[in-house]
C-alpha cells in the first residue's frame, strides 16, 4: 500500500516473462527521453531545486551549460526540503516496460547521483503500485558515479501508461537523468493506424449508404431506424449497436450520441460514422474491449439531427457560405440552445425547499416556454428528438 492510500496490488498489472535479457536489447528500444521523442509535457517530478533543474532536464545524457545555475542544468534535481521524491513519465499509451537506465548529474563541480530507488507504475496517475520482487518492494541499485549509465532490467515486463522512479538514497544533491526500455505492445484500447476507415466528408446520401453498408457487414449487432423526418422530408437516421439490436434488455445501460445539431458543423457526423464503422470492424476482429462494450451496452448513434441545414451548407461550400449558413433549422431554431431547461426548474425548487412536496424530483413537467420547440409542427426536429429520447 502506498502513502497516497492506494491499495492496488502489483498482480493487477499485466506481466510478460520475455524481458530484454531473453530476447536481446535490440528488441527493447528506449522509450525516447534521450531522443526527445518523449516530449517535455510528458515529464513530471515531485519538485525541482531551481528553475534550471526541472523534470524536462532529466533525460539520459542531458548536458549542462557552462553556467550550471542557469536554465540549462545537467539533470533533474529535487528540492532538498521535500520528503518524498519522484520522477514520472507519461507514455500516453500502455507500454510494456522492461527496464530503467539511470545516470547522475552532468556537472564539472558536483558529484550528484541516485544510488538506490524503487519503481512504481500506474494507469491513471493517481493509484500507484511499487514493483515487487516476489517478496517485498524491489530496491534497485543505481549509480556509483555521476556519468556512467546503469541499466536495471525487470524480472518480468510490466504494462502500464505511467512509470515513476522513487529515489531512496543519493550522493550529494538528489539529481537524476533517466531512460526507459520498452517492448512493442498492442493495447486493446489502441486503434490500429492500418484500419480501413472511411476518412472523408459524407453528404446525406453518402451517409445513408455508409450506414447501410455497416449494417450489412454487421447485421447481428446493428439496426438502422429513423426518428422522424426533417422539414424537407429527409429521414433522421439512427443506428443501434448492441448484441441484441431492437431489444430492450432489463438492467442493460443505454446511451446515445447525437451529432449535427448545427447543420454546418460537419465533424460530429463524421465522428459518429467512423465510430459505427470502427465498432463493427473491431467486433468482427474480436477486439476484447469492443466486445465488452457492444455486449454490455445498448448504443444509439444519430449522425445528423439537422440534415436540411447540412445540405444547405454543403451545397454553398465554405468559400461562399458563412458561419450562420446551415447553423439553424429552417424554422430558425438553434437546436443546441433550445432543449427544455429542467435543471433550473429542479434546482430552483430545491433552493426553496419545494422538493418533493410541491415539485417532484422526477417526471418534471416541461416549462411553458419550451412547448414551442416541442410543438406539433411537422418540421420540429426537437419534438422528434424529445420523443426519441423517451422511446429509447
Amino acid at each position: 500500500e502506498l502513502s497516497d492510500g492506494s491499495s492496488k496490488t502489483f498482480a493487477d498489472y499485466k506481466h510478460f516473462d520475455s524481458t530484454c535479457a531473453v530476447v536481446g536489447l535490440s528488441e527493447c528500444p528506449p522509450l525516447g527521453l534521450e531522443s526527445h521523442r518523449v516530449e517535455d509535457d510528458q515529464l513530471l517530478a515531485s519538485s525541482q531545486s531551481q528553475h534550471g533543474f526541472a523534470a524536462q532536464r532529466g533525460r539520459l545524457n542531458m548536458q549542462s551549460s557552462e553556467n550550471e545555475d542557469d536554465v540549462y542544468g545537467g539533470a533533474w534535481c529535487a528540492e532538498p526540503e521535500e520528503k518524498e521524491h519522484w520522477f514520472q513519465v507519461d507514455a500516453r499509451r500502455e507500454v510494456e516496460f522492461t527496464g530503467v537506465i539511470t545516470q547522475g548529474r552532468n556537472s564539472e563541480q558536483h558529484e550528484d547521483f541516485v544510488s538506490s530507488y524503487f519503481v512504481a507504475f500506474s494507469n491513471d496517475s493517481r493509484d500507484w503500485t511499487v514493483l515487487h520482487d516476489g517478496y517485498a518492494e524491489w530496491l534497485f541499485y543505481g549509480n556509483v558515479d555521476k556519468e556512467t549509465p546503469v541499466m536495471s532490467q525487470f524480472a518480468a515486463a510490466v504494462v502500464a501508461r505511467y512509470i515513476r522512479i522513487l529515489p531512496q538514497t543519493w550522493n550529494g544533491t538528489m539529481c537524476l537523468r533517466a531512460e526507459y526500455r520498452q517492448r512493442s505492445y498492442h493495447s486493446e484500447n489502441e486503434v490500429n493506424a492500418s484500419d480501413d476507415l472511411d476518412f472523408r466528408h459524407h453528404s446525406y446520401k453518402e451517409m445513408r449508404q455508409m450506414m447501410k453498408v455497416i449494417n450489412e457487414e454487421c447485421p447481428n449487432i446493428t439496426r438502422i431506424y429513423n426518428i422522424g423526418k426533417s422539414s424537407q422530408g429527409l429521414k433522421m437516421y439512427a443506428m443501434e449497436i448492441s448484441d441484441n439490436p431492437g431489444e430492450h434488455e432489463t438492467g442493460e445501460p443505454e446511451f446515445r450520441y447525437t451529432a449535427g445539431l448545427h447543420g454546418n458543423e460537419a465533424l460530429g457526423r463524421e465522428l459518429l460514422l467512423l465510430l459505427m464503422q470502427f465498432l463493427c470492424k473491431e467486433y468482427k476482429d474480436e477486439n476484447p474491449r469492443v466486445r465488452r462494450l457492444v455486449d454490455g451496452v445498448r448504443i444509439h448513434l444519430v449522425p445528423s439531427l439537422n440534415p436540411d441545414a447540412y445540405e444547405l451548407a454543403y451545397e454553398m461550400g465554405s468559400e461562399m457560405g458563412n458561419w450562420a449558413l446551415g447553423h439553424w433549422t429552417e424554422e430558425g431554431y438553434d437546436i443546441f440552445q433550445n432543449f427544455p431547461d429542467l435543471n433550473s426548474v429542479l434546482w430552483g425548487a430545491e433552493d426553496r425547499g419545494w422538493v418533493p412536496r410541491i415539485v417532484p424530483n422526477h417526471h418534471i413537467p416541461l416549462p411553458e416556454n419550451s412547448l414551442v420547440f416541442f410543438s406539433d409542427n411537422p418540421g420540429s426536429k426537437l419534438k422528434k428528438n424529445g420523443k426519441w429520447l423517451v422511446l429509447v
